[in-house]
């Protein structure tokens, strides 16, 4: 696997499909009315994939034994962040994020999902129809979302 731009800090994406069509999306904690799917940092000497799922719990509750691993991005997806905000962040190190997506199939139920968690990321979520998650998103982040759509749209 080819490693991201230097420039771009690595990350993973994380699209939960409830085996119905649906994808999970988490209203930001830190900017109501801006929703997302699950993603974070890779951690030094951590592999995308362990990454992906270690997010997923810390983000969701939802541990790896209740998902399936169904795809992976072919590519990292870069994005920039808006300059202000890359100024800010990481101390102002990276322009942006590159991101490795995963698809995950999600086997529990609605009851097991928790974001009361100890770093909340979220303050509310839903299960979203693929066609509307796009017009949910921060707008920096749309183009990323709209490739990962059309990646795994066949297997949702």
């Amino acid at each position: 696997m080819t490693a991201p731009d230097p420039a771009y800090r690595p990350c993973v994406g994380v699209m939960l499909t409830d085996g119905h069509g649906r994808v999970w999306a988490g209203e930001r904690i830190d900017t109501p009315g801006a929703w997302q799917m699950p993603q974070g940092g890779i951690d030094a000497d951590e592999e995308p994939r362990a990454a992906a799922l270690r997010e997923l719990e810390e983000e969701t509750g939802i541990d790896a034994s209740q998902v399936t691993v169904v795809a992976e991005s072919a590519d990292w997806l870069p994005y920039d962040l808006p300059q202000d905000v890359a100024a800010r962040l990481w101390g102002g190190r990276f322009r942006g994020q590159a991101q490795k997506w995963f698809l995950l199939r999600y086997h529990g139920d609605d009851a097991a999902v928790c974001i009361d968690r100890p770093d909340p990321e979220f303050s509310d979520w839903r299960w979203v129809a693929p066609g509307a998650l796009v017009d949910l998103i921060v707008p920096f982040k749309r183009p990323v979302y709209a490739r990962v759509l059309s990646e795994f749209e066949d297997r949702l």
